[in-house]
């Protein structure tokens, strides 16, 4: 397994846990349950976003702009709901 696998791997692992958490902050019975569900969101969100930025810098997770005909078009369709 190469390096930019472990990274894929460690990515996804990660937004796995950012999932988890958010859901058990959103469904946290008390406030120290949500509190520390809480931190362990922000610290997993924090660790997603350098693993990103490091994937990034490495061009193994890039990007496209979208069209802005496109963003328009759906910014349309859903300004009239």
């Amino acid at each position: 397994m190469d390096d930019k696998n472990i990274m894929e791997n460690l990515l996804l692992v990660t937004k796995g846990a950012c999932d988890l958490y958010l859901h058990g902050t959103i469904e946290s019975p008390t406030t120290n349950v949500h509190q520390a569900f809480d931190t362990a969101l922000n610290d997993s969100l924090s660790t997603q976003d350098q693993i990103y930025k490091q994937m990034s810098a490495k061009g193994w997770y890039t990007t496209e702009q979208a069209e802005q005909q496109k963003m328009t078009k759906v910014k349309n369709k859903f300004a009239g709901m």
